[in-house]
Protein backbone atom coordinates (compact mmCIF):
# COMPACT_ATOMS: atom_id res chain seq x y z
CA UNK A 1 0.00 0.00 0.00
CA UNK A 2 0.97 3.34 -1.03
CA UNK A 3 1.78 5.97 2.09
CA UNK A 4 -0.32 8.21 2.80
CA UNK A 5 0.93 12.26 2.78
CA UNK A 6 -1.25 15.27 3.20
CA UNK A 7 -0.34 18.17 1.26
CA UNK A 8 -1.45 22.33 1.20
CA UNK A 9 -3.34 22.96 -1.62
CA UNK A 10 -1.19 26.28 -2.57
CA UNK A 11 -1.60 26.37 -6.49
CA UNK A 12 -4.23 26.44 -8.54
CA UNK A 13 -3.76 23.11 -9.62
CA UNK A 14 -4.21 21.63 -6.28
CA UNK A 15 -6.99 23.63 -6.01
CA UNK A 16 -8.70 22.40 -9.22
CA UNK A 17 -7.87 18.77 -7.82
CA UNK A 18 -9.40 20.00 -4.49
CA UNK A 19 -12.20 20.95 -6.03
CA UNK A 20 -12.88 18.20 -8.40
CA UNK A 21 -12.49 15.19 -5.93
CA UNK A 22 -16.08 14.50 -4.83
CA UNK A 23 -16.96 15.26 -8.26
CA UNK A 24 -14.85 11.55 -9.06
CA UNK A 25 -15.63 9.86 -5.48
CA UNK A 26 -19.35 10.30 -5.90
CA UNK A 27 -19.37 10.16 -10.11
CA UNK A 28 -21.87 6.75 -10.05
CA UNK A 29 -24.42 8.22 -7.25
CA UNK A 30 -27.67 9.31 -8.42
CA UNK A 31 -28.19 11.28 -5.58
CA UNK A 32 -25.02 13.62 -5.45
CA UNK A 33 -25.24 16.99 -6.94
CA UNK A 34 -21.81 18.39 -8.04
CA UNK A 35 -21.42 22.31 -7.40
CA UNK A 36 -20.21 24.44 -10.67
CA UNK A 37 -16.63 24.03 -10.13
CA UNK A 38 -15.74 27.83 -11.24
CA UNK A 39 -17.65 28.74 -8.31
CA UNK A 40 -16.39 26.52 -6.21
CA UNK A 41 -13.02 27.99 -7.06
CA UNK A 42 -14.32 31.70 -6.65
CA UNK A 43 -15.16 30.16 -2.44
CA UNK A 44 -11.42 30.33 -2.03
CA UNK A 45 -10.38 33.52 -3.77
CA UNK A 46 -10.28 36.28 -1.34
CA UNK A 47 -11.13 39.20 -3.57
CA UNK A 48 -14.42 37.14 -4.52
CA UNK A 49 -15.23 36.02 -0.82
CA UNK A 50 -15.69 38.50 1.80
CA UNK A 51 -16.10 36.04 4.02
CA UNK A 52 -11.75 36.33 4.14
CA UNK A 53 -11.98 39.76 6.06
CA UNK A 54 -12.21 38.11 9.22
CA UNK A 55 -11.28 34.18 8.63
CA UNK A 56 -8.04 32.19 7.89
CA UNK A 57 -8.58 28.99 6.08
CA UNK A 58 -6.25 26.71 4.83
CA UNK A 59 -7.17 23.25 2.11
CA UNK A 60 -5.46 20.08 2.46
CA UNK A 61 -5.60 17.44 0.07
CA UNK A 62 -5.02 13.58 0.94
CA UNK A 63 -2.56 11.84 -1.24
CA UNK A 64 -1.91 8.05 -1.81
CA UNK A 65 0.59 6.96 -4.22
CA UNK A 66 -0.52 9.95 -6.90
CA UNK A 67 -4.12 9.68 -6.38
CA UNK A 68 -5.98 12.15 -4.39
CA UNK A 69 -8.00 10.65 -1.72
CA UNK A 70 -9.37 12.49 0.37
CA UNK A 71 -9.90 16.58 1.15
CA UNK A 72 -10.73 19.13 4.20
CA UNK A 73 -10.46 22.91 5.30
CA UNK A 74 -9.75 24.32 8.46
CA UNK A 75 -11.17 27.76 8.61
CA UNK A 76 -11.10 30.06 11.20
CA UNK A 77 -13.86 32.44 11.88
CA UNK A 78 -12.29 35.64 14.19
CA UNK A 79 -16.07 37.54 13.89
CA UNK A 80 -17.64 34.45 15.67
CA UNK A 81 -15.04 34.65 17.76
CA UNK A 82 -15.03 38.12 18.96
CA UNK A 83 -18.80 38.84 18.28
CA UNK A 84 -20.12 35.62 20.25
CA UNK A 85 -17.23 34.64 22.38
CA UNK A 86 -17.76 31.17 20.47
CA UNK A 87 -13.87 30.45 19.63
CA UNK A 88 -13.62 26.91 17.64
CA UNK A 89 -11.91 25.59 15.00
CA UNK A 90 -14.47 24.98 11.72
CA UNK A 91 -13.50 22.16 9.17
CA UNK A 92 -15.43 21.64 6.03
CA UNK A 93 -15.39 20.27 2.51
CA UNK A 94 -14.13 17.21 4.03
CA UNK A 95 -14.76 14.23 1.79
CA UNK A 96 -12.81 10.39 1.71
CA UNK A 97 -12.71 7.60 1.00
CA UNK A 98 -13.68 4.63 3.51
CA UNK A 99 -10.72 4.05 4.88
CA UNK A 100 -10.48 5.34 8.44
CA UNK A 101 -6.12 6.23 8.21
CA UNK A 102 -7.57 8.78 5.45
CA UNK A 103 -10.51 10.40 7.69
CA UNK A 104 -8.39 10.56 10.81
CA UNK A 105 -5.34 12.15 8.94
CA UNK A 106 -7.95 14.97 7.90
CA UNK A 107 -9.17 15.31 11.39
CA UNK A 108 -5.65 15.57 12.57
CA UNK A 109 -5.20 18.58 10.13
CA UNK A 110 -7.97 20.11 12.01
CA UNK A 111 -6.64 19.52 15.35
CA UNK A 112 -2.78 20.31 14.37
CA UNK A 113 -4.64 23.90 13.05
CA UNK A 114 -6.72 24.44 16.38
CA UNK A 115 -3.51 23.89 18.53
CA UNK A 116 -1.83 26.57 16.35
CA UNK A 117 -4.25 29.13 17.46
CA UNK A 118 -4.80 27.92 20.73
CA UNK A 119 -7.96 26.90 20.35
CA UNK A 120 -9.63 24.15 22.23
CA UNK A 121 -12.18 22.72 19.50
CA UNK A 122 -12.85 21.77 15.81
CA UNK A 123 -16.17 21.53 14.63
CA UNK A 124 -18.05 20.82 11.59
CA UNK A 125 -18.75 20.23 8.46
CA UNK A 126 -19.17 23.82 8.24
CA UNK A 127 -18.28 26.74 6.14
CA UNK A 128 -16.96 30.17 6.66
CA UNK A 129 -20.42 31.57 7.90
CA UNK A 130 -23.82 30.51 8.98
CA UNK A 131 -25.14 31.00 5.11
CA UNK A 132 -22.98 28.37 4.17
CA UNK A 133 -23.19 24.82 3.57
CA UNK A 134 -23.61 22.73 6.90
CA UNK A 135 -24.11 19.46 8.44
CA UNK A 136 -23.21 15.87 8.19
CA UNK A 137 -25.86 14.15 6.45
CA UNK A 138 -26.79 11.19 8.32
CA UNK A 139 -30.49 10.17 6.84
CA UNK A 140 -31.67 10.42 3.64
CA UNK A 141 -28.95 8.99 2.04
CA UNK A 142 -31.30 7.49 -0.70
CA UNK A 143 -32.77 10.93 -1.59
CA UNK A 144 -31.47 13.41 -4.28
CA UNK A 145 -29.34 16.76 -2.76
CA UNK A 146 -29.95 19.72 -3.54
CA UNK A 147 -27.77 22.76 -4.81
CA UNK A 148 -27.12 24.58 -0.95
CA UNK A 149 -27.02 21.12 0.71
CA UNK A 150 -24.02 18.70 1.31
CA UNK A 151 -24.11 15.29 0.52
CA UNK A 152 -22.07 12.19 1.54
CA UNK A 153 -21.82 8.60 2.04
CA UNK A 154 -22.93 6.96 5.15
CA UNK A 155 -19.21 6.20 6.65
CA UNK A 156 -18.31 9.39 7.07
CA UNK A 157 -20.27 9.59 10.09
CA UNK A 158 -19.29 6.13 11.46
CA UNK A 159 -15.91 7.59 11.21
CA UNK A 160 -15.91 10.34 12.57
CA UNK A 161 -17.70 8.85 15.57
CA UNK A 162 -14.75 6.34 15.65
CA UNK A 163 -12.92 9.25 16.14
CA UNK A 164 -14.35 10.28 19.32
CA UNK A 165 -16.08 13.27 17.28
CA UNK A 166 -19.76 13.60 19.33
CA UNK A 167 -23.14 15.04 17.97
CA UNK A 168 -23.11 19.18 18.32
CA UNK A 169 -25.34 20.43 16.21
CA UNK A 170 -29.05 18.66 15.02
CA UNK A 171 -30.58 20.14 11.67
CA UNK A 172 -33.81 18.50 10.10
CA UNK A 173 -35.57 18.87 6.14
CA UNK A 174 -38.73 18.26 4.75
CA UNK A 175 -40.34 17.43 1.88
CA UNK A 176 -44.33 17.95 0.70
CA UNK A 177 -46.64 17.63 -1.79
CA UNK A 178 -48.88 20.74 -2.34
CA UNK A 179 -52.13 19.59 -2.40
CA UNK A 180 -54.93 20.30 -5.10
CA UNK A 181 -56.76 22.73 -3.01
CA UNK A 182 -55.31 25.65 -0.49
CA UNK A 183 -56.95 25.23 2.66
CA UNK A 184 -59.53 27.35 3.35
CA UNK A 185 -58.12 28.37 6.72
CA UNK A 186 -55.24 29.89 4.65
CA UNK A 187 -57.21 31.09 2.10
CA UNK A 188 -59.22 33.02 5.14
CA UNK A 189 -56.50 33.77 7.25
CA UNK A 190 -54.43 35.30 4.40
CA UNK A 191 -57.02 37.79 3.25
CA UNK A 192 -57.79 38.78 6.52
CA UNK A 193 -54.24 39.12 8.08
CA UNK A 194 -53.07 41.13 4.65
CA UNK A 195 -56.36 43.92 5.75
CA UNK A 196 -55.24 43.76 9.17
CA UNK A 197 -51.94 45.16 8.93
CA UNK A 198 -52.20 46.73 5.42
CA UNK A 199 -49.73 44.29 3.87
CA UNK A 200 -49.24 43.99 -0.01
CA UNK A 201 -47.43 41.41 -2.00
CA UNK A 202 -45.14 42.75 -4.02
CA UNK A 203 -45.62 41.94 -7.93
CA UNK A 204 -41.94 41.86 -9.57
CA UNK A 205 -42.19 42.93 -13.49
CA UNK A 206 -39.05 41.67 -14.27
CA UNK A 207 -35.81 40.02 -12.16
CA UNK A 208 -34.50 43.72 -12.31
CA UNK A 209 -37.40 44.92 -9.98
CA UNK A 210 -35.48 42.60 -7.49
CA UNK A 211 -32.21 44.03 -7.26
CA UNK A 212 -33.49 46.95 -4.92
CA UNK A 213 -35.16 44.78 -2.38
CA UNK A 214 -31.82 42.48 -1.82
CA UNK A 215 -30.14 44.34 0.76
CA UNK A 216 -32.93 44.85 2.71
CA UNK A 217 -34.00 41.03 2.53
CA UNK A 218 -30.55 40.83 4.28
CA UNK A 219 -31.26 42.81 7.15
CA UNK A 220 -34.41 41.16 7.31
CA UNK A 221 -32.72 38.15 7.39
CA UNK A 222 -30.73 39.22 10.65
CA UNK A 223 -33.51 40.56 12.31
CA UNK A 224 -35.35 37.28 12.01
CA UNK A 225 -32.50 34.98 12.97
CA UNK A 226 -29.89 37.21 15.48
CA UNK A 227 -31.92 35.75 18.37
CA UNK A 228 -30.47 32.12 17.77
CA UNK A 229 -27.26 31.88 19.41
CA UNK A 230 -24.88 31.05 16.65
CA UNK A 231 -26.12 33.54 14.42
CA UNK A 232 -23.75 36.61 13.74
CA UNK A 233 -24.21 39.24 11.27
CA UNK A 234 -23.99 39.78 7.73
CA UNK A 235 -21.72 41.93 6.27
CA UNK A 236 -21.73 44.18 3.22
CA UNK A 237 -18.65 41.75 1.81
CA UNK A 238 -20.91 38.67 2.52
CA UNK A 239 -23.68 39.88 0.83
CA UNK A 240 -22.05 41.09 -2.20
CA UNK A 241 -20.11 37.82 -2.07
CA UNK A 242 -24.05 35.93 -2.33
CA UNK A 243 -25.68 38.37 -4.35
CA UNK A 244 -22.91 37.40 -7.42
CA UNK A 245 -23.28 33.74 -6.48
CA UNK A 246 -26.91 33.21 -6.30
CA UNK A 247 -28.71 36.25 -7.74
CA UNK A 248 -27.85 34.58 -11.46
CA UNK A 249 -30.26 31.86 -10.53
CA UNK A 250 -33.00 33.89 -9.63
CA UNK A 251 -36.17 33.84 -10.99
CA UNK A 252 -39.00 37.12 -9.77
CA UNK A 253 -41.82 34.53 -10.26
CA UNK A 254 -40.10 32.66 -7.10
CA UNK A 255 -39.25 35.50 -4.72
CA UNK A 256 -41.95 36.63 -2.75
CA UNK A 257 -41.94 40.06 -0.74
CA UNK A 258 -44.54 41.27 1.23
CA UNK A 259 -44.16 44.95 2.50
CA UNK A 260 -46.23 47.30 4.62
CA UNK A 261 -48.74 50.36 3.80
CA UNK A 262 -44.95 52.20 4.12
CA UNK A 263 -43.67 50.29 1.52
CA UNK A 264 -41.28 49.00 4.40
CA UNK A 265 -40.39 44.76 3.85
CA UNK A 266 -41.87 42.89 6.28
CA UNK A 267 -41.26 39.52 4.98
CA UNK A 268 -39.39 37.55 2.53
CA UNK A 269 -39.23 34.50 0.92
CA UNK A 270 -36.86 32.89 -1.31
CA UNK A 271 -37.41 29.82 -3.60
CA UNK A 272 -36.16 28.44 -6.59
CA UNK A 273 -37.06 25.65 -9.17
CA UNK A 274 -34.75 22.49 -8.00
CA UNK A 275 -31.60 22.79 -10.10
CA UNK A 276 -30.51 19.11 -9.18
CA UNK A 277 -31.10 17.51 -11.49
CA UNK A 278 -29.98 20.36 -13.76
CA UNK A 279 -26.48 20.95 -12.09
CA UNK A 280 -26.04 16.72 -12.43
CA UNK A 281 -26.40 17.18 -16.25
CA UNK A 282 -24.08 20.18 -16.27
CA UNK A 283 -21.04 18.38 -14.09
CA UNK A 284 -19.36 21.09 -13.07
CA UNK A 285 -19.59 23.05 -16.23
CA UNK A 286 -21.71 25.68 -17.40
CA UNK A 287 -20.67 26.07 -20.64
CA UNK A 288 -21.15 24.65 -23.17
CA UNK A 289 -24.39 23.25 -22.53
CA UNK A 290 -24.89 23.47 -18.81
CA UNK A 291 -26.92 27.00 -19.30
CA UNK A 292 -29.25 24.88 -21.02
CA UNK A 293 -29.81 22.65 -18.53
CA UNK A 294 -30.86 25.24 -15.57
CA UNK A 295 -32.93 27.04 -18.46
CA UNK A 296 -35.22 23.94 -18.67
CA UNK A 297 -35.30 23.80 -15.16
CA UNK A 298 -36.59 26.87 -14.72
CA UNK A 299 -38.98 26.71 -17.68
CA UNK A 300 -40.04 22.92 -16.61
CA UNK A 301 -39.94 21.39 -13.35
CA UNK A 302 -42.71 20.07 -10.81
CA UNK A 303 -40.33 20.35 -7.68
CA UNK A 304 -38.93 23.92 -5.87
CA UNK A 305 -36.83 24.23 -2.99
CA UNK A 306 -37.16 26.72 -0.28
CA UNK A 307 -34.25 28.77 0.51
CA UNK A 308 -34.10 31.80 2.58
CA UNK A 309 -37.21 32.97 4.71
CA UNK A 310 -37.27 35.96 6.43
CA UNK A 311 -40.34 37.66 8.60
CA UNK A 312 -39.61 41.00 10.65
CA UNK A 313 -39.81 40.31 14.68
CA UNK A 314 -42.69 42.21 14.93
CA UNK A 315 -44.88 40.63 12.64
CA UNK A 316 -43.39 36.86 13.40
CA UNK A 317 -46.26 35.64 15.59
CA UNK A 318 -49.19 37.72 13.29
CA UNK A 319 -49.96 35.06 10.52
CA UNK A 320 -47.91 36.65 7.88
CA UNK A 321 -46.46 33.46 6.70
CA UNK A 322 -50.08 32.71 5.39
CA UNK A 323 -50.01 35.56 2.93
CA UNK A 324 -46.67 34.08 1.70
CA UNK A 325 -47.90 30.57 1.44
CA UNK A 326 -50.79 31.17 -0.19
CA UNK A 327 -48.91 33.39 -3.02
CA UNK A 328 -46.43 30.44 -2.83
CA UNK A 329 -49.20 27.72 -3.87
CA UNK A 330 -50.83 30.25 -6.55
CA UNK A 331 -47.90 30.50 -8.44
CA UNK A 332 -46.32 27.29 -7.63
CA UNK A 333 -49.99 25.73 -8.72
CA UNK A 334 -49.52 28.28 -12.34
CA UNK A 335 -45.90 26.63 -12.87
CA UNK A 336 -46.79 22.53 -12.09
CA UNK A 337 -44.86 22.52 -9.09
CA UNK A 338 -45.92 19.66 -7.32
CA UNK A 339 -43.43 18.93 -4.64
CA UNK A 340 -41.16 21.55 -2.59
CA UNK A 341 -37.85 20.39 -0.42
CA UNK A 342 -36.69 22.54 2.96
CA UNK A 343 -33.57 23.95 3.12
CA UNK A 344 -31.88 22.55 6.44
CA UNK A 345 -33.66 23.77 10.02
CA UNK A 346 -32.12 23.23 13.21
CA UNK A 347 -33.77 20.99 14.97
CA UNK A 348 -34.84 22.67 17.99
CA UNK A 349 -36.07 25.96 15.65
CA UNK A 350 -39.98 24.65 15.96
CA UNK A 351 -40.66 28.02 15.00
CA UNK A 352 -39.49 27.24 11.44
CA UNK A 353 -40.47 24.01 11.24
CA UNK A 354 -44.34 25.02 11.97
CA UNK A 355 -44.50 27.25 8.84
CA UNK A 356 -45.09 23.70 6.99
CA UNK A 357 -47.93 22.16 9.17
CA UNK A 358 -50.11 22.73 6.99
CA UNK A 359 -48.51 20.88 3.86
CA UNK A 360 -47.85 17.62 5.51
CA UNK A 361 -44.52 17.63 5.71
CA UNK A 362 -42.36 14.58 6.23
CA UNK A 363 -39.01 14.62 7.52
CA UNK A 364 -36.54 12.67 5.08
CA UNK A 365 -33.32 14.05 5.68
CA UNK A 366 -31.15 14.66 9.33
CA UNK A 367 -27.89 16.08 9.35
CA UNK A 368 -25.67 17.26 11.63
CA UNK A 369 -22.31 18.83 12.72
CA UNK A 370 -19.69 16.98 14.78
CA UNK A 371 -17.19 18.49 17.30
CA UNK A 372 -14.31 17.40 19.41
CA UNK A 373 -12.79 19.46 22.32
CA UNK A 374 -8.92 18.72 22.10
Amino acid sequence: MSALTLKEVNTSQDLLKFVKFPMDLYKNNSCYVPPLINDEMKVWDPSDNGAFLYCEAKQFLAIMGNKVVGRIAVIFNKKEAEELGISKIRFGWLDFIDDITVSKALIDKAIEFAKEKNINKIEGPMGFTNLDKSGMLTMGFDKLATMIGLYNFPYYAEHLEKLGLKKEKEWVEFEMRFPENLPDKVEKFSRLIKEKYKLNVIQFKSKEDIKPYIDPMFKLLDQTYNSLSTYTPITKEQIQTYKEKYFPFIDKNYIICVEDENHELVAFAVTMPSYSKALQKANGKMWPFGWYYFWQATRKNDSANFYLIGIQPEYQRRGVTAIIFKEIYERFTKMGIVYAETNPELEENKSVQVLWQDYNPVNHKRRRTYSKEI
